[in-house]
């Protein structure tokens, strides 16, 4: 644990501090302001792994990025941050542990999805030279050439690789692997791989994003052995059910008025997934 708990103002410390300040000015928004007071969520008291559960609009992806400005969590993607953040975070209160951790940091959907995109102009970066490789390499096999001096001797080597080498031998070894290889959901599960190290505080906004069902189940174990095995902590923004189910995770559903702690069962996502697979039962039934 390192990070025990954090404080949000209330409606009323946000109208006397701050609102009042600046209503005769014309603003669409106050954003962070007037979030999640509406849903009434005063407070989050974290365990090794904290769960915030809602749907689009109820404050979670909000809360996370507060929770993330306030402990100066290192992140990559720009985020919707307004010049009203600073004055919001002055009213929050953070309770950290007497350890702190190596490594804090935020990850987000876009963190992943830019991620991705870099592999691809890397992929299109790596065809467009593997071309340029296939006419080498035939140029190079079938090339005249007569040793004259040491200077040639590094192009009498390429030569003798052409010759002993197949066509897709020689230019798959003189290229980095190509990452295509990897789907975009493998390639999101190595993201988070690569990111999370021993001995940090990670705030994962929609991790699922990009995952198939298969990867997010290892996404969940990887994250169960970190906190468990590897002195982490996590706060998640997911309605995920694979997720949510994390063994003795804390949940905060942030869809009730006020938020309230519950068991992942209990969630209306994870009721309506098992719903619908009860009545289809008879149809795995006949598989």
């Amino acid at each position: 644990m390192y990070i025990n708990s954090i404080t949000f103002p209330d409606n009323d410390a946000e109208s006397e501090y701050f609102i009042c300040k600046v209503k005769r000015k014309v603003y669409t928004t106050f954003y962070p302001f007037q979030v999640l007071s509406k849903r009434r969520l005063e407070r989050l008291d974290f365990e090794p792994i904290t769960i915030l559960y809602g749907g689009n609009g109820s404050g979670k992806t909000t809360a996370l990025n507060v929770i993330g400005e306030k402990i100066a969590a290192e992140r990559d993607a720009l985020y919707n941050k307004s010049s009203f953040f600073p004055e919001y975070l002055k009213l929050c209160t953070v309770d950290f542990a007497f350890e702190q951790p190596e490594y804090k940091r935020i990850i987000t959907s876009d963190d992943v999805f830019d991620y991705i995109l870099t592999l691809r102009s890397i992929n299109e970066e790596i065809d467009d030279k593997r071309e340029e490789m296939f006419e080498d390499y035939l140029n190079t096999k079938y090339a005249q050439f007569q040793l004259k001096s040491l200077e040639d001797y590094e192009q009498l080597k390429k030569i003798n690789e052409a010759r002993r080498k197949t066509q897709s031998r020689y230019v798959r070894d003189r290229l980095i692997k190509n990452i295509r290889e990897q789907s975009n959901g493998e390639s999101a599960f190595y993201y988070f791989i690569e990111k999370l190290e021993e001995g940090g505080l990670y705030l994962l906004d929609e991790p699922e994003n990009s995952l198939s069902p298969e990867k997010q189940l290892e996404l969940k174990q990887y994250i169960e052995e970190s906190a468990r095995f590897f002195n982490c902590q996590f706060i998640i923004s997911t309605h995920s059910p694979f997720l949510l189910s994390i063994p003795h995770a804390k949940i905060y559903d942030l869809d009730t008025d006020p938020v309230e702690v519950k068991k992942w069962t209990a969630l209306k996502n994870v009721q309506t997934y098992q719903k619908f697979f009860e009545q289809h039962r008879e149809a795995f039934l006949e598989e």
